[in-house]
């Protein structure tokens, strides 16, 4: 069993490995997770230090340049858990915002878990690449809406 964690030591080094992410360093990224990990997003599961790579050389390819700004942090036990906004450069150039949240479960200070919460449509409309495809994704928006607003 893993000993007791300090929140403000949870909180350090989840914002070291923010700023890790941010810097674009892999090395450290990887180094920030456990052997065992576990990376859940989109829908799949990723494990070990490997598919923390896998997802580190993914999110870089996908969006090149990242900043977020905290919106709320929360750690209780082990568990640090923050809402934040990601302001992205994609590729081709264009600026992405998106309102995410992740959920971290630390074991020796190390990441065990990483749930990371976002919508996809945010990403959408920027790497459609013509007219049909952003005519369907703007159609996917106002139905998801429909009733809301």
């Amino acid at each position: 069993m893993a000993e007791e964690q300090d929140a403000s030591k949870i909180k350090e080094v989840a914002m070291d490995f923010d700023n890790a992410i941010e810097a674009r360093d892999i090395d450290k990224m990887v180094e920030a997770f456990a052997d065992d990990c576990e990376i859940e997003l989109m829908g799949i599961t990723l494990t070990g230090k490997e598919g923390a790579r896998r997802w580190a050389e993914w999110l870089f390819g996908s969006v090149p340049n990242i900043v977020f700004k905290p919106i709320i942090i929360m750690v209780e036990g082990n568990v640090f858990f923050e809402e934040f906004l990601v302001t992205g450069t994609l590729p081709n150039g264009n600026v992405v915002e998106s309102k995410q949240s992740e959920v971290l479960v630390y074991e020796n200070y190390q990441i065990k878990s990483l749930r990371l919460y976002f919508d996809r449509l945010d990403f959408a409309d920027l790497v459609a690449p013509g007219f049909f495809s952003k005519k369907v994704v703007n159609m996917l928006k106002s139905r998801s809406l429909k009733g809301l607003n």
